[in-house]
């Protein structure tokens, strides 16, 4: 009954902090205002720009910044204890993620749509914008190079998950030609959509769709980056019409359903209990995960390494990027940015909230392990014995996938659907995520070339024919986008010859650095926050901790990773790739945060130069 009712408190929690602290952001602080002309409007271009209803773009934001991030976080960081990651997580999320992701998207709009490392050099300086965009490269090239991974070994943990996630595609297209075209509205087909799903979930691995599951789980890494390379490609020069928005709208109520399911799966599990099959015994809903847990064997220490760890489902750097660079140019009234932005996050912390509860007390009601049943704490101990057999990639897609499939199966759900529905859960964001990071790194790249030669067209800029002029193009830069990651994705992880079986799995090797490159984004844009309201003699008292402990942890994590055992530098066999960037993020980030005190005594009060909003403060 515990573990239901921390649940409900969370929810509740989420509940208050959008209509108390959300409501006094928006209002109090950023003036959010029916009145503005948003750039989806006054810069609509039928691709990029695109007016759009609050439902359909908070669909599209919230399946972007979920993706595996509040899943696969939460799952290895529950090593420490449930406690520690669930306060993380609910704290993290209403006074600081939320706010983050927020004032990203407020302050986008306010700038014509642009990304935060663009707008870094209006509100601070060019310097900071160039230091900003080269840091939103690296970080976004990684996202690509290893997410093919993520969904390839998805795929071939969870077979039944690939015909309905395949099947969502042209369903989505089909649904955005009809409303583009035909007026149509978009929640009728969606739901049809859903149902549609929800049928392949449950027939798709039977007789010849079996067999066609089978054959494409049998693919090679190498094979799946490719395609899912190639597919990232056409979906993000597509007009976000055709296949962004439909696509996510319909994710979004795939995850609103399966979070639905789960909860009133916790429900009949707390109040009934759950028999595993070949078992007599009911079991209690309880937590079997330890409430602290300081020194798990091989895990980093707690400080700052929870914070790094939990990243998305409290606070995540990315999600600015989606908030500026994609959400900003579709929304069409002003006031929707704090559903879509506060709101948006407020919903992955309860879905991280729930996948605590899943690996902390789910799998406690039945686990199989090596052809045995395993429950209560014995099952626990057996996904979670060290910090790195729960660290790889299967462990903690599995420790989740197998706590939240019993809880479906204790609403009655058979176990084979079940846990394919958690799967295709898990694969659909990795693939959202994947597309929607190609687009944003195309942006990236766009606004690189034009910082680094100039605008195409401007006068002394940059002619046609020069390289940063193709890069300004959007075919140009996805490519470029696209062959970069592939490339990386290609290196042998480890420093182990290149083969075939080791082809795609490249992106392992700067893996170790995105946990603290993706919060070090956070913390600079906050930054950028900041200052945006500084200049108009706005209050900034409720950025200012957040934004210091955000640019704090991962210099500290990332000092560690270099110089203590087993460190990058330290190590009898030193790793100079992840050794010299690590180096160059720390020179990066302190470089920035230089830059911005000096800056700050003489912002105050003064609008940068060519702002684009002059409300007065």
């Amino acid at each position: 009954m515990t573990t239901l009712l921390i649940a409900l408190l969370s929810g509740v929690g989420f509940l208050v902090a959008y209509h108390t602290y959300g409501r006094w952001l928006g209002s109090k602080i950023f003036r959010l205002s029916a009145e503005a002309v948003c750039p989806s409007e006054r810069l609509n271009d039928g691709v990029d720009y695109v007016p759009t209803g609050k439902s359909v773009v908070f669909g599209h934001h919230f399946t972007s910044i979920a993706g595996t991030g509040p899943i696969v976080g939460p799952a290895i960081a529950i090593m420490w204890g449930w406690v520690p990651a669930l306060l993380w997580v609910v704290l993290g999320s209403i006074f600081i993620g939320a706010v983050h992701d927020f004032g990203a998207l407020v302050v986008s709009l306010r700038n014509n749509g642009q990304t935060v490392g663009d707008i870094a050099g209006r509100v601070l300086n060019r310097r900071v914008r160039l230091l900003f965009l080269m840091t939103l490269f690296m970080a976004l090239t990684v996202v690509l190079a290893i997410f093919g991974l993520v969904i390839a070994a998805v795929f071939k943990q969870y077979p039944a998950a690939i015909f309905p996630c395949v099947v969502q595609i042209p369903i989505a297209v089909l649904i955005g030609m009809l409303l583009h075209r035909k007026g149509v509205g978009l929640l009728l087909p969606s739901l049809g959509a859903l149902a549609v799903m929800y049928l392949t979930v449950i027939f798709g691995d039977i007789g010849f769709l079996k067999s066609f599951n089978a054959a494409l789980a049998g693919w090679s890494i190498w094979a799946w980056v490719m395609v899912l390379l190639g597919y990232s490609y056409v979906a993000s020069v597509l007009p976000v019409w055709t296949l962004l928005q439909p696509r996510d709208y319909i994710n979004s109520l795939q995850l609103i359903s399966a979070l639905a399911l789960i909860l009133l799966g916790l429900f009949a599990a707390a109040f009934v209990g759950y028999k595993p099959d070949g078992m007599t015994t009911v079991q209690p809903l309880e937590f079997v995960a330890p409430a602290f847990q300081w020194n798990p064997e091989g895990a980093p220490m707690i400080f700052p390494f929870l914070f790094i760890t939990i990243a998305c489902g409290a606070i995540s750097g990315f999600h600015c990027l989606v908030s500026s660079g994609t959400s900003s140019k579709q929304l069409k009234n002003e006031p929707d940015a704090r559903f879509v932005g506060y709101g948006g996050m407020l919903t992955e912390g309860f879905l991280a909230t729930l996948v605590i509860i899943a690996c902390g007390a789910g799998l406690g009601l039945g686990l199989m392990k090596e052809g045995s049943l395993l429950t209560g704490e014995t099952a626990w101990q057996a996904q979670y014995a060290s910090w790195s057999a729960a660290g790889s990639l299967a462990a903690k897609v599995g420790a989740f996938v197998d706590g939240a499939a019993n809880f479906l199966k204790a609403l009655g759900l058979p176990a084979g659907v079940s846990i394919a529905l958690m799967g295709v859960l898990v694969a659909s964001f990795a693939g959202t995520t994947l597309d929607t990071a190609c687009r944003l790194q195309r942006y990236v790249i766009q606004e690189l070339s034009s910082t680094l030669c100039g605008k195409v067209g401007q006068s002394g800029a940059a002619q046609p024919a020069t390289p940063f002029a193709f890069l300004q193009n959007k075919h140009g830069a996805t490519i470029f986008a696209v062959v970069i990651a592939t490339a990386m994705a290609a290196v042998p992880p480890g420093g182990a010859e290149w083969s075939w079986a080791n082809a795609g799995k490249g992106g392992l090797i700067l893996w170790p650095l995105f946990g603290a490159t993706n919060q070090l984004l956070a913390g600079l844009s906050f930054l950028v926050i900041t200052f945006y309201l500084w200049r108009r003699g706005r209050a900034i008292w409720f950025l200012v901790i957040p934004m210091v402990f955000m640019l704090i942890m991962p210099i500290w994590a990332m000092t560690h990773q270099l110089f203590l055992t087993p460190g990058w530098l330290v190590a009898e066999k030193p790793n100079w790739l992840l050794g010299g960037i690590g180096l160059a993020t720390i020179a990066l980030e302190i470089w920035m945060i230089i830059e911005a005190i000096k800056l700050f005594p003489k912002a105050k009060g003064i609008l940068e130069e060519n702002a684009l909003d002059r409300q007065p403060a």
